[in-house]
């Protein structure tokens, strides 16, 4: 009876556009009547305890590097660079989209952020060489998932305070099932591109690509710092973000000299704004989960699970594919607020790793990001190709099929998780 009356009053609220934060105090408020006690004062004070929490200070750093990033000219360099060494060879503005979105992953980590900025950059150039408009949109799509895998991830963050899981070790294990999609994105996009007649860059001079290289290497460096950060213990993930910021705003003013110093103050105030509703939106789901956990939803979640419990790879098989069906009427922030309090305390008592479920959670998370009609990546693309939401969804199939293969890999072998993670820690 309590999860349906969680679901019907969550589906009910955003069903008539209430924002989501507001919608999960609604079902939390709506489980506190069922449970026979109205208690304002237990939300207020949750809602504040699911503010007050040290590593969420990370998030509003990493917004803001990714801002300075953009700003200051770091993602035009990433995208120079590789243009300079792969833009000749056959399909090369695709491979171009996807190693940028790499790099630029491991800067930002914000999926929207990323995608907005590859695509306005490649898209006029894919369009003039004669590349499908929506094959190579479909694969920029595509390529925004990485955002949330690779460190650093807002996402794991978020998963990670919810969940009560280690950050650092979170970050840390989305760096090979990141390459991983990567790779299944070259393949694919080498397989479809391979009889297109599209028009080659010329090949640049050798002088020219090493120019590229020295005019972007400050900015490849700093992905590189972030994660050898991370694997060291020189910084935290919150003094990560921190290191983030300053580095993209002192290449950007100083080295690069395309951050006026008149635009830093519109940029603290955007990094803010986002800010400000995802942390709003985290303590708004802290509240919930307290309810959803004195409610005994995750009980009766684990009840129905029950018969996968002693398999683990089924068990995580059929969370799976229950997500992708979620994740197609959900957007990523209700999916990943309203699912983890409830599935966390079933994979503990399946003994599975929490980390190793919290990657797998969150590329699926992402991978709704991409499916119709709610996908936000899809919207960005659509807006910026100009491209209707039928066309993209064309273009985009095989690398959703070559990213859904890698996600239930991932599922078949857990080992392609854990042991990088060992590597890396």
């Amino acid at each position: 009876m309590t999860t349906l009356v969680f679901t019907v009053s969550l589906l009910g609220a955003m069903a008539f556009g209430v924002p989501v934060a507001i919608a999960l105090l609604v079902s939390a408020a709506a489980l506190m009547v069922s449970q026979g006690q109205i208690d304002t004062t237990i939300l207020a004070q949750k809602l504040i305890e699911g503010a007050d929490s040290f590593p969420l200070l990370a998030i509003p750093f990493f917004i803001l590097a990714g801002e300075l990033m953009n700003t200051g000219g770091l993602s035009k360099r990433i995208v120079d660079f590789a243009l300079a060494w792969v833009g000749h060879i056959r399909g090369g503005l695709g491979l171009v989209a996807i190693f940028a979105t790499v790099v630029m992953s491991a800067i930002s980590g914000s999926a929207a952020a990323d995608t907005a900025a590859v695509a306005t950059l490649l898209i006029p150039m894919m369009r003039r060489a004669g590349y499908d408009v929506p094959r190579s949109s479909g694969l920029i799509a595509a390529a925004g998932v990485l955002g949330p895998v690779i460190p650093p991830s807002i996402a794991m963050i978020v998963f990670g305070v919810i969940a009560n899981v280690s950050i650092g070790k979170l970050l840390l294990a989305g760096v090979f099932p990141g390459l991983m999609i990567a790779f299944a994105l070259v393949i694919a996009w080498l397989w479809v591109v391979r009889k297109d007649k599209v028009q080659a860059l010329p090949r640049q001079p050798l002088a020219q690509r090493l120019r590229a290289g020295v005019d972007g290497v400050w900015a490849l460096l700093m992905p590189l710092g972030i994660i050898g950060g991370l694997k060291f213990g020189i910084f935290t993930p919150t003094e990560a973000g921190v290191a983030a910021c300053v580095y993209a705003f002192v290449i950007g003013a100083f080295v690069y000299r395309e951050l006026p110093f008149k635009a830093v103050y519109g940029l603290f105030v955007s990094a803010a704004k986002t800010t400000a509703v995802v942390v709003f939106m985290i303590a708004a789901a802290l509240v919930s989960a307290f309810l959803i956990t004195t409610s005994e939803v995750p009980q009766q979640v684990a009840a129905m699970l029950q018969p996968f419990i002693d398999r683990p790879i089924l068990l995580m098989a059929v969370i799976m594919l229950l997500i992708v069906v979620i994740g197609t009427a959900l957007d990523f922030a209700p999916t990943l607020m309203i699912l983890t309090p409830v599935l966390m305390p079933v994979i503990k008592q399946a003994g599975i790793d929490p980390v190793y479920f919290g990657v797998l959670f969150i590329i699926n998370n992402s991978i709704g990001l991409i499916t119709p009609p709610v996908g936000i990546v899809l919207n960005v693309v659509c807006g910026i190709s100009k491209i209707s939401m039928g066309e993209l969804m064309k273009g985009l199939w095989p690398f959703l099929i070559a990213e859904l293969i890698v996600l239930f890999l991932l599922v078949l072998f857990p080992a392609l998780v854990m042991v990088p993670l060992r590597w890396l820690t």
